[in-house]
């Protein structure tokens, strides 16, 4: 590959960085591996960490000019702005997702609150599904209102509640793709089309499909959302999440945005979720064949009222998810007979299963959400939400699956 140089002007080969592979024509596993890669000029093998704050101008003439004009995106001024194992990372998951550009961001929630405050201002209208996971409520009940901006919620699932609510003066559309935690299947393309027709902008969180199984653009999403946190790290490790869409959206609005408001990734984050993306693809779908197989030992189990998996035909987006995303994904809920005492004996009983609020991990998680994740939702509202007493979600690990069925069987049976 041909050596392009890093450098700023007249910094004589210090530093270089080999062009950037983004071969959209190769398939997700190897993209994950091999696009948006650079390499300095030790032609190291893993990607290097660029764990700086700032950058070394070679005289005053040439930081003035840095400073005064639009910055390569190449060449960096201070890592709140940009960094170059950032910019590997964002490159990557960008091709992955088939999107112009990304931004990398601290957290999940750096990003849904920069996707949506970088387009909004007082007087805008949003519309958005009413089942989400509490934090996005939290921006859209209480942030969004405080700055003068009007928020109308509907049933994700209802199409006819989309078209009613979406009006000429809407400006953002904003839902899960899989809600979080009662797993309903929002309709990307019909969303989409029904914002397109009103100029609106719609905002996909897309953490439970996952990059793997995301077409979220090619149905017509204009801006994807992830909490790299979950399956992209993967591992429990490190807060991230990114914003993907068109250049203009991303350089224009969400970048300046978020570099003057400090929501923007660290160095060795960056690098951590770089080798993360390398497993992505076999870990996802190791973790959705097991969802599966436990999904299926579930449904019949008599303390079990209902289990909840998109990938089941019992689940009432069943065919959507099969045309929208493929799989099911790596989550299952389920709902237990017996309420909170059944569902807190349960998730006491387990001893492969962790009990923790994180999903996407290698290790399985059991959260209950009405005590944790949700648990500042008004009662009426969790009911609402069919955040009941007795749900639990269940994010399935990479454990062997035959193990993970025989620790919730045994937990099942201690419930009295």
């Amino acid at each position: 590959m041909k050596a392009l140089p890093f450098a700023w002007p007249r910094m004589k080969g210090f530093i270089f960085l080999t062009e950037s592979l983004m071969k959209k024509t190769w398939n997700k596993r190897t993209n994950l591996v091999h696009s948006g890669n650079r390499r300095s000029q030790y032609n190291e093998v893993s990607e290097s960490i660029f764990l700086t704050q700032s950058y070394v101008y070679e005289t005053a003439e040439d930081a003035e000019k840095r400073f005064s004009e639009d910055i390569p995106k190449d060449r960096f001024i201070y890592t709140r702005y940009g960094n170059p194992t950032i910019a590997m990372f964002e490159d990557k998951i960008a091709t992955l997702e088939g999107a112009e550009a990304a931004f990398a961001t601290a957290s999940g929630m750096a990003a849904v609150n920069g996707a949506l405050m970088s387009v909004l201002s007082s007087g805008d209208h949003v519309v958005a599904a009413r089942a989400l996971f509490g934090s996005c409520l939290y921006i859209l009940e209480k942030i969004l209102p405080s700055f003068g901006v009007k928020v109308t919620f509907v049933d994700g699932t209802d199409i006819d509640q989309w078209k009613g609510a979406i009006t000429p003066q809407t400006n953002v559309v904003f839902f899960e793709s899989i809600s979080n935690p009662t797993l309903e299947v929002i309709d990307i393309k019909a969303v989409s089309e029904i914002a397109r027709s009103a100029g609106a902008l719609t905002i996909v969180d897309n953490v439970f499909t996952t990059p793997i199984f995301s077409n979220a653009f090619s149905l017509g999403a204009d801006v994807v959302i992830y909490s790299a946190t979950k399956h992209i790290d993967g591992q429990g490790r490190t807060l991230g999440g990114v914003i993907l869409g068109s250049a203009d959206y991303i350089y224009n609005s969400v970048e300046p945005f978020m570099k003057h408001t400090g929501g923007s990734m660290s160095p060795f984050t960056g690098w951590v979720l770089l080798k993360g993306l390398e497993t992505l693809d076999l870990r996802v779908r190791a973790q959705t064949s097991s969802a599966y197989a436990i999904a299926k030992a579930l449904v019949d189990h008599p303390k079990i009222s209902s289990v909840i998996y998109p990938g089941l035909e019992t689940h009432p987006q069943y065919t959507l998810c099969k045309d929208q995303m493929e799989k099911g994904g790596t989550v299952i809920s389920f709902e237990l007979l017996g309420g909170k005492e059944a569902a807190f004996t349960f998730m006491n009983s387990l001893e492969i299963v962790l009990i923790s609020n994180n999903l996407g991990d290698a290790k399985s998680i059991v959260t209950h959400p009405a005590t944790t994740t949700h648990q500042r939702l008004p009662a009426k509202q969790k009911e609402r939400l069919g955040i009941t007493q007795g749900l639990l979600r269940l994010s399935v690990g990479l454990e062997d699956p035959k193990d993970l069925i025989s620790d919730l069987s045994s937990a099942l049976n201690k419930i009295l």
